[in-house]
């Protein structure tokens, strides 16, 4: 029986993280199903979801323990439908990469809380390699990311990325019938939580955002733009728009007052180009939302 006297400190109320030391040597397991007063299948389905570490790493499946080390639980991990056909939402296959038609709600890579349930773990899963990431694409996006097979195209890629010479575009719906101007620049709040704050004002150590819209169409709740992305920052696109009075359909976070599916936003990454040794890939999918 462990001391009852073992200090509990909890931080990040809304995904239920806990702080202690362990009070002995021994399983881990057993030590967080005594400590937490949690069911033990409910702790091992944690460390198996990654959602727990210990002295900073993520812990593993029958990890032992020395007593007085640290362990932090994340009790509440934000969970992520993939039950998904995953093999047939590639869109194109290199022996290099693959290009993945990513679903909306979905992490694009493992989270703090959760290393099992985003596309990257998933995909690499399905085809049984292990992928890397080389872009991202926020949770609630869907569409083209790119995942490498090896580091040497990741590391090809991410210079691309730094030298401006990727071509990304997207296609959204947002909420406005007015014309939009062709190229929005704005400067981002160097802030990790969301929502993004942007101003058309330089502000020292704040991020430069830019991007274009090339087309739009005005319907008759909201229109349809057509997007080029030319910086990569977190939120840009969805920060970007709704600072002009046009956020994107679904985007509750940014302003949008229609909203069919609480986990569902009308941004789509359509569009994707770039060269790989000696040959230029361009890929896209359907422009068009149902």
């Amino acid at each position: 029986m462990l001391k009852k006297e073992t200090q509990i400190h909890s931080q990040g109320f809304e995904y239920g993280v806990k702080h202690f030391n362990s009070p002995k040597s021994g399983d881990l397991s057993e030590i967080i199903t005594d400590v937490l007063t949690l069911p033990t299948a409910d702790v091992d389905f944690l460390i198996q979801l990654g959602s727990v570490y210990v002295s900073g790493k993520r812990a593993e499946v029958g990890q032992q323990v020395l007593e007085n080390t640290h362990i932090r639980v994340h009790t509440k991990p934000r969970r992520y439908n993939v039950n998904y056909d995953w093999k047939s939402r590639i869109v194109f296959e290199h022996q290099d990469f693959v290009v993945l038609n990513k679903p909306n709600n979905i992490p694009s890579h493992p989270s703090v809380d959760n290393q099992i349930e985003n596309s990257l773990t998933q995909l690499s899963l399905a085809i049984g390699k292990k992928l890397f990431i080389t872009h991202r694409l926020d949770t609630l996006t869907e569409g083209l990311i790119v995942y490498g097979k090896n580091s040497e195209f990741v590391n090809g890629f991410n210079i691309q990325l730094q030298k401006k010479l990727i071509t990304k575009k997207y296609v959204a719906l947002v909420e406005t019938t007015e014309k939009l101007p062709n190229h929005l620049v704005h400067y981002m709040e160097p802030s990790p939580r969301a929502p993004k704050k942007v101003s058309q004002v330089a502000t020292e150590g704040w991020d430069f955002c830019e991007l274009k819209i090339e087309q739009q169409k005005i319907l008759d709740r909201y229109s349809w733009i057509k997007i080029n992305l030319l910086t990569g920052r977190t939120h840009q696109i969805r920060s970007q728009v709704s600072e002009v009075g046009a956020p994107i359909v679904g985007d509750k976070q940014y302003g949008s007052q229609i909203l069919e599916d609480e986990n569902k936003i009308a941004l789509r990454a359509q569009e994707i180009e770039f060269q790989w040794q000696n040959q230029s890939h361009h890929i896209k999918i359907s422009e068009d939302f149902e």
